[in-house]
């Protein structure tokens, strides 16, 4: 089974500079206005609709229609050359420091190698320090642009904000930023995770054979979800390897020092990924990918698959994975579903 796959954050971004009409249902159902502020319902979480010259311009969901795990929320500046958007997603896998990452790499792909982040730290989100991580990206597209963007985890939730303008709107670009980081507002601001830029350096070499995928069905698929790898940065990780597919190159990442520890593949800026963690009777790895609103959960490999196993997973020939065992539905209202297959064959 292929692994789901979301739209990186910069081609959403561009696509939703087209009419947005046929969102219109899905905007009520995503978000609350009010006379100043737009609200995203599930999440608990507000911006003013109006904020440090931008104003809003249009909302809805991004994708997957009528669920409420995956809202946008589109601003402008008065002229229309400065772009931001606010996304509020619900992904399996939250992770504020991997959500930066990956979109750090989808920005260097898209605007090109002159592209330059020249700020990448952590700041204070709707005025709770140490929240929300801050990236800022200068000569981008031939140093026709100038764009930056923010990370926050809260609760179950992850926020984005992007904004783009040209170069010589570079102040009101990041001005734009820092209004939206600086006006968001949390129901429950104990669910805001501290953040910081991810630190990944060179792990040492792993063994590269192959692995198996034993008859094991998931042992607990309601804890499928949690992976004992430190999150939004609070804990050193290290690159094991990478994986060279049909559709790109993407890292093996797993704590740094620990032995034996979960691996991690990020696979889009949105959540994406495989995870391999040890197994509760500490015999082997068990295979999870999550996505947006979803977890699958495979059998235990006898031991970390190799970069090419891994690959034929990414890109969905691999016999093994072409059944789940068990899916994990996460629900914008808090329900969470649970689908077991049982006795799938090897």
């Amino acid at each position: 089974m292929p692994l789901p796959r979301a739209l990186p954050l910069v081609s959403v971004l561009l696509a939703l500079s087209a009419p947005a009409s046929a969102r219109a249902a899905d905007a009520v159902e995503a978000w609350t206005p009010t006379q100043t502020a737009l609200r995203a319902n599930a999440a608990g979480i507000a911006l003013p609709q109006t904020v440090a010259g931008l104003s809003l311009a249009k909302s809805g969901e991004a994708s997957n229609g009528g669920k409420g795990i995956d809202n946008y929320a589109q601003y402008l500046s008065e002229d229309g050359t400065i772009q931001a958007t606010l996304y509020v997603y619900l992904p399996s896998y939250a992770d504020a420091a991997l959500a930066a990452y990956m979109t750090d790499k989808a920005v260097m792909e898209r605007f090109g190698a002159k592209t330059r982040r020249t700020s990448y730290a952590s700041v204070a989100a709707g005025g709770h320090p140490g929240t929300a991580i801050r990236a800022v990206y200068d000569d981008a597209a031939d140093g026709a642009l100038a764009t930056a963007a923010a990370f926050v985890h809260a609760g179950r939730w992850v926020v984005k904000m992007r904004v783009t303008g040209p170069a010589e709107r570079r102040k009101d670009v990041l001005a734009g930023l820092d209004g939206m980081i600086a006006s968001l507002a949390f129901d429950d601001p104990e669910t805001l995770h501290a953040a910081a830029p991810a630190k990944i350096n060179p792990c040492p070499a792993p063994d590269s054979r192959d692995a198996r995928l034993t008859d094991a069905a998931p042992a607990g698929a309601e804890g499928s979800g949690i992976i004992a790898i430190p999150r939004d940065g609070q804990g050193s990780l290290c690159l094991r390897g990478t994986i060279e597919t049909a559709e790109g190159r993407y890292e093996m990442l797993q704590q740094a020092g620990v032995e034996g520890g979960a691996i991690i593949v990020p696979t889009d800026d949105m959540g994406g990924l495989i995870a391999f963690d040890p197994a509760a009777d500490g015999t082997g790895y068990r295979l999870s990918m999550h996505a947006l609103g979803r977890t699958d959960l495979y059998g235990v490999y006898d031991r970390v698959p190799s970069t090419r196993q891994i690959a034929a997973i990414i890109d969905g020939k691999d016999p093994q994975t072409a059944q789940a065992q068990a899916t994990t539905a996460y629900a914008a209202n808090g329900d969470v579903t649970v689908s077991v297959v049982r006795g799938t064959p090897r």
